[in-house]
């Protein structure tokens, strides 16, 4: 199985590929997509779509995992990469793979095994989890490799089906059933 994991962002979007099977992952692909701060934030999100479009085309990956949204003081900023977010959750539903979400905090605990890890101790596990020679200079790529190693340990729980806050609840219709999983 493929996954890809994104660490969204506008200015900087990290994206990880790994393959997974029999629980060993692999890596294929992992970097960012930058924008510049002085372009027109419509085409910093088209930047963003039109390069996972050609990450999706090219890998053409079984699932996508994105990493929730956390902020605590700068909404301008959470507003920018929820945005950014969302463009990647489009490239996923255009591409017809199902798309699941985790909270840093479950990343955290799927890679070192607690929840409140920090970004070097996420970065060592994935180095060691994916057999990397070093660390990935990118702390964007780093997360999202760690994303696709979370949705790798999950699996397919339908509780991270990715949704929107009007979405929850048990009558969300929100099922795997029309997703070819291979």
């Amino acid at each position: 199985m493929i996954i890809i994991g994104i660490d969204p962002g506008y200015a900087i979007t990290g994206y990880g590929l790994i393959e997974h099977v029999s629980n060993r992952s692999r890596v294929l692909d992992f970097g960012v997509i930058s924008t510049r701060s002085k372009e027109p934030f419509e085409f910093r999100l088209l930047k963003i779509f039109n390069e996972l479009e050609a990450l999706i085309s090219r890998y053409r990956p079984d699932i996508m995992a994105v990493e929730e949204i956390f902020f605590s003081r700068n909404t301008t900023t959470a507003i920018g990469s929820a945005q950014a977010r969302g463009v990647a959750i489009l490239a996923g539903a255009k591409a017809g793979i199902p798309v699941f979400e985790y909270t840093p905090m479950q990343v955290k605990l799927a890679v070192t095994g607690y929840g409140r890890a920090d970004k070097n101790q996420v970065s060592q596990m994935v180095k060691t989890l994916l057999c990397l020679d070093k660390i990935p200079c990118k702390d964007d790529a780093s997360d999202a490799l760690a994303v696709a190693i979370c949705q790798a340990h999950t699996g397919l729980l339908h509780g991270n089906k990715v949704v929107g806050g009007y979405q929850y609840g048990p009558s969300s219709g929100n099922d795997m059933t029309n997703y070819n999983l291979g």
